[in-house]
C-alpha cells in the first residue's frame, strides 16, 4: 500500500480540476488525475511530479460508466488506497429547456450526477475498509441560483447536493465525510461560450457587479480552498454544502445600482 495520502481528482487536465491537483500534490498526496484531454493531463502530470508527487494518469470520459469503473479500479490497483475523491468534472450545453436534446440532456447528468455517484460508491468501499476518507463534490450556487440556460446542468447540480447528504448520512459511521463546494463565477473555460465573445463579456461585468468582492475567482483560489476541505481540521465537517463564491449568493442587487443609490458609501 501507498504511504501517501492518495487523492482522484477528475476533470484534473485544466482549470478547477488542474489547480485542486497543484494543490494536493503541495498538501503531500500522490495522485490519480483523469480527463478526457490527453494532452492536458500530461502537462499538468509534468508539474504535478515537480511538487514532489507520484501521479497516475487516468484518460476517457465520464459519460460512459464503463471507464468510470476502470478509473476507481485502475486507482485501487495502483495505489492500494484512496483517500480522497473530487467529483469536479463537467460538461454542458448552453441552451434552454425549450431547445435542450435529449442527448445533451442525458450526458450531461451522466457526467455530473451520474458518474460522480458510482465514483462515490466504489471509492467509498476502500474509505470504509480504511475507516476514513473525504468525498467533496463540486457542485455550483445554480443549484439553487439559476438563469434559465443550463437546465440539465442545474437539475445535476440539485442532484449533487442532495446526493451529498445522502452519502454523508450512509457512509458517516465508517468515519467518511462527504461535502458539497458550491462554486460561483471561476475564471475557467466553462464559463464562456454563452454566445458571442462580446456577450460572454457582458455576462461577465453583469456578473462582476453582483459579486461582493467585485471580481471572478481565480481556478488556484479554488482549488486551494478545496484541497483545504479535506485536511483533518476540518473532521467534524460533513453533510452539508458551503458556498465559494465572492458572496455573490446572498447578496441582490448590483453595485451600479448601490452607488446610485449611496454614492458616498459604495
Amino acid at each position: 500500500m501507498n504511504k501517501r495520502p492518495v487523492a482522484v481528482i477528475t476533470g484534473a487536465s485544466q482549470g478547477i480540476g488542474a489547480a485542486t491537483a497543484r494543490a494536493f500534490a503541495k498538501a503531500g498526496y500522490d495522485l490519480t488525475i483523469a480527463s478526457i484531454d490527453p494532452i492536458g493531463l500530461s502537462k499538468i502530470a509534468g508539474e504535478l511530479k515537480a511538487l514532489g508527487s507520484q501521479v497516475l494518469i487516468s484518460q476517457g470520459d465520464l459519460a460512459d460508466l464503463d471507464y468510470a469503473q476502470s478509473l476507481f479500479e485502475d486507482s485501487r490497483s495502483h495505489w492500494g488506497r484512496i483517500d480522497v475523491l473530487v467529483n469536479n468534472a463537467a460538461w454542458r450545453d448552453i441552451v434552454t429547456m425549450r431547445a435542450i436534446s435529449v442527448e445533451s440532456w442525458n450526458k450531461t447528468l451522466q457526467v455530473c450526477l451520474t458518474a460522480p455517484a458510482f465514483l462515490s460508491r466504489w471509492c467509498a468501499e476502500i474509505m470504509e475498509a480504511q475507516k476514513h476518507g473525504v468525498i467533496l463534490n463540486i457542485s455550483s450556487i445554480q443549484s439553487r441560483f439559476v438563469a434559465g440556460v443550463s437546465p440539465a446542468y442545474v437539475a445535476a447540480k440539485g442532484g449533487i447536493d442532495a446526493l451529498t447528504y445522502e452519502l454523508s448520512t450512509l457512509y458517516g459511521p465508517s468515519g467518511i465525510r462527504v461535502l458539497a463546494l458550491n462554486l460561483g463565477a471561476i475564471d475557467t473555460e466553462l464559463s464562456k461560450g454563452y454566445g458571442s465573445s462580446e456577450i460572454d463579456q457582458k455576462l461577465r461585468d453583469t456578473v462582476e457587479d453582483m459579486i461582493p468582492l467585485r471580481r471572478y475567482a481565480q481556478p488556484d483560489e479554488i482549488g486551494n480552498c478545496i484541497a483545504m476541505f479535506a485536511n483533518p481540521v476540518f473532521s467534524y465537517l460533513t453533510g452539508t454544502t458551503i458556498e465559494i463564491d465572492g458572496g455573490w449568493f446572498h447578496q441582490c442587487s448590483p453595485y451600479s445600482l448601490k452607488h446610485q443609490q449611496f454614492p458616498q458609501q459604495f
